[in-house]
């Protein structure tokens, strides 16, 4: 190390930290909702502090050196700290306003809250609403947000958890697609039909295996792994698919298949971290949700 260890502003460790979990620039710069030349900035700082190179630059992003996989262990113990610190600090905000920072999958973002927010606002004006569509896991200790909607039991430690109920998922297609391959009457007679499926998960995949169904990734006629784009492609006749009922009993483009095999549900939770159970504008919009959000309401945490 050099004398310049004193220029190591905790801000580049914690934008090390997100660089090295994310790959990229970008990527950390949404976690952190900070700009991208900020990121860049940072970790130059951070390597010019340390006196070594924390990353290999490459057109695919960025990979830890060695040096920077020693040190990672390190700065996650201080980023974790510090996100407690601030969870923590944030949990005795009192105010029924400000800012609550909510993510869901992209389905439930696009197809279930925005009546909710709506909702919500109307009820609460003072407390503003950020929404984050993303299928991927966000970090609640980072406070990446500070209330999830999960389709998923979670099993991050230090938060706070309630099961809504489980939403039941059903096959949707086209009165006019139907019209032209005849409403399934049994199991078999799905391999008949088009379906819209997923390209690079395999999820439908292997739950139609599970179903004694086997089948590939070629059996889709049309894949997409959006999941708000697939439901448009479902909706609009490319195929058949599945989507929850709360979501596809209210949409006119489409039916339910006659013949519906046992699908699994989707079960609904909402998650927060336990040191903003106090804070007063995310119980509020904790508990709206849970009133609002399709499936029976659980006991409160």
């Amino acid at each position: 190390m050099n004398d310049r260890m004193q220029d190591l502003d905790w801000s580049y460790i914690r934008s090390f930290v997100a660089v090295a979990d994310t790959g990229s620039l970008s990527a950390a710069a949404r976690r952190l909702r900070q700009s991208q030349p900020t990121l860049g900035r940072h970790i130059k700082a951070a390597e010019a502090a340390l006196g070594a190179e924390l990353f290999v630059r490459s057109a695919v992003g960025f990979t830890l050196t060695d040096f920077g996989l020693a040190l990672l262990p390190h700065a996650q113990q201080m980023a974790e700290a510090s996100a407690r610190l601030q969870t923590m600090a944030a949990g005795q905000d009192h105010q029924l306003a400000g800012t609550v920072r909510l993510t869901a999958s992209v389905v439930v973002s696009n197809y279930i809250l925005p009546r909710i927010i709506a909702e919500i606002r109307s009820k609460e004006p003072e407390i503003e609403i950020e929404l984050v569509p993303s299928d991927a896991s966000e970090n609640l200790l980072y406070r990446e947000a500070d209330i999830a909607v999960r389709m998923y039991r979670p099993t991050q430690l230090d938060m706070i958890t309630r099961h809504l109920g489980d939403q039941p998922i059903a096959l949707y297609a086209t009165p006019e697609l139907l019209e032209q391959t005849g409403q399934p009457q049994a199991l078999e007679d799905l391999g008949a039909l088009p379906f819209v499926g997923f390209d690079r998960s395999d999820m439908i995949i292997r739950a139609m295996r599970e179903m004694s169904f086997p089948v590939d990734r070629h059996f889709f006629g049309v894949r997409c792994d959006d999941q708000a784009v697939y439901w448009q492609l479902i909706c609009a006749g490319s195929g058949v698919g599945a989507m929850q009922t709360v979501i596809g009993d209210a949409d006119p483009r489409v039916i339910r298949l006659a013949f519906q095999p046992a699908l699994p549900a989707l079960p609904v939770w909402l998650v927060a971290p336990d040191a903003l159970r106090t804070n007063a504008r995310i119980k509020r919009v904790w508990d709206l949700l849970a009133q609002k959000l399709p499936g029976p309401t659980a006991s409160h945490p």
